[in-house]
């Protein structure tokens, strides 16, 4: 049955960013399921034959290395896993240009790690050649770099879910569509005979966090949790998210023809420009500032920058250009920017008047901590308060 919220966000959903997860692709043993690839691969044709765009964020690489090598438990060392992600990726690029080939369609494989998006080049390139590739009418096909990732292979082995949100994000698309082994956000335990789907979520507080029930597995390490999390930085830029089980027959056609199927999760507000976007949802923030309510008045309700008069403690460091969270009296973080001033420079002049910095650091290249033109409030704290 169809949604009239949901027609009309897919009516205006011109480019799409699709994540799949490991256990939508592969079969119980680890192994990928190359039918799945294919009727995966009709459904992005159908979905380009409207005129769309699509971009698709893959899982599946140590899995389907796994289930190549025989392997039935996960390595623990990181040069093993990282040479299982590597067999598995060529045979995950190559499952997805064979699917896509057979409807005149070409795979254009791009792998990235976090240092891709934080620095700002190096995400405008992204930006650039995914952008470059959609006007040729290919499918991105992007994974996370797992043989060359340190960090990031340890702690979320097979996990994109926040690598999709982020690519929502780098090219504004309007909509994110998440393929799990889930129906969607349930208002209980999954397995419990009376839980539910919840259709639409149009704001993700604790309330909603709180109704996660993950059991991470083997082959897989996403869960709710992740998703719930790409959730809100996908929306937080003003983009619209669907939670939907992958496996569901046509689910792709069906989501875009306005179907009630999954979870809908509400964009936040006005769309996000792009470069603040990549400020406050991308780059992993060097350090934090304690502001006081005052301060956080004024950019919350009255859209004005950061003064040192308003800041009250200093964490971490970091240097001039760096981005930083801001955080309230109760020590919740509200907003993110780009520092005009080092951590030492701030310990210093922190509580100061404008015209009293000068008098203390011997010059005053900016009258403000953070401009408002480099500053995203990443959540509203009026909302929680009621």
């Amino acid at each position: 049955m169809a949604d009239l919220i949901r027609q009309e966000i897919a009516a205006t959903s011109s480019t799409i960013v699709v994540k799949v997860g490991t256990r939508v692709l592969t079969r119980p043993d680890g192994q990928l399921d190359q039918q799945r690839i294919d009727n995966l691969a009709e459904q992005i044709h159908q979905v380009l034959e409207t005129g769309r765009k699509v971009v698709l964020v893959s899982s599946g690489a140590v899995g389907a290395g796994m289930g190549r090598l025989g392997l039935k438990n996960r390595p623990t060392d990181l040069a093993r896993l990282q040479a299982v992600a590597a067999v598995g990726q060529s045979l995950l690029i190559e499952s997805y240009e064979r699917a896509l080939f057979e409807h005149g369609r070409h795979a254009a494989q791009i792998l990235l790690t976090a240092e891709d998006m934080e620095h700002r080049i190096r995400y405008l390139n992204a930006r650039n050649t995914l952008l470059s590739l959609l006007e040729l009418g290919a499918v991105p096909i992007i994974n996370e770099n797992d043989t060359v990732a340190v960090e990031e292979l340890q702690t979320t082995f097979g996990d994109n879910d926040r690598l999709a949100a982020m690519i929502t994000n780098l090219i504004l698309a309007p909509l994110l569509v998440l393929l799990s082994d889930v129906e969607g956000l349930y208002d209980g335990d999954p397995k419990s005979p009376g839980s539910k789907v919840i259709p639409t979520v149009d704001h993700l507080d604790d309330s909603i966090f709180g109704l996660v029930r993950d059991k991470l597995g083997e082959i897989s390490k996403g869960g709710m949790a992740s998703k719930l999390e790409a959730a809100r930085l996908a929306t937080t830029g003003g983009g619209n998210v669907i939670i939907a089980h992958g496996r569901s027959p046509d689910v792709l056609p069906r989501i875009l023809a306005g179907e009630c199927i999954g979870t809908l999760f509400l964009a936040q507000g006005q769309t996000v420009a792009a470069r603040k976007r990549w400020i406050g949802l991308t780059v992993k923030p060097r350090g934090r500032l304690l502001l006081d309510a005052g301060a956080c008045e004024a950019i919350e309700k009255r859209g004005k920058s950061l003064l040192a008069i308003g800041v009250v403690d200093v964490e971490g460091d970091f240097i001039k250009g760096d981005a930083i969270a801001l955080r309230d009296p109760e020590n919740r973080e509200f907003a993110r920017g780009l520092t005009n001033y080092s951590a030492e420079d701030i310990r210093r002049i922190k509580g100061l008047k404008t015209d009293k910095i000068a008098q203390v650091l011997g010059y005053r290249p900016y009258d403000e901590i953070i401009h408002r033109d480099n500053m995203v409030v990443t959540s509203r704290r009026m909302r929680d308060e009621g």
